[in-house]
């Protein structure tokens, strides 16, 4: 599987209880958080969900 960076770059403060899920999902906690994980459909999902609030980076390998 293709490997994933992303980052958070946006509060959660005034977010939907979805958007928040989302974030918590991903293993996000706080701004300028990072996570590599793995591009399944799931997680991709989750990241469509919180695009304007994360960054996402490939991971060559």
């Amino acid at each position: 599987m293709k490997k994933i960076r992303i980052s958070q770059k946006l509060s959660l403060i005034g977010k939907t209880k979805k958007q928040i899920a989302c974030i918590k999902g991903l293993g996000l906690r706080r701004i300028r958080d990072s996570k590599i994980i793995e591009a399944t459909p799931e997680n991709l999902g989750m990241i469509n969900t919180v695009k304007h609030m994360v960054s996402v980076d490939q991971i060559k390998e």
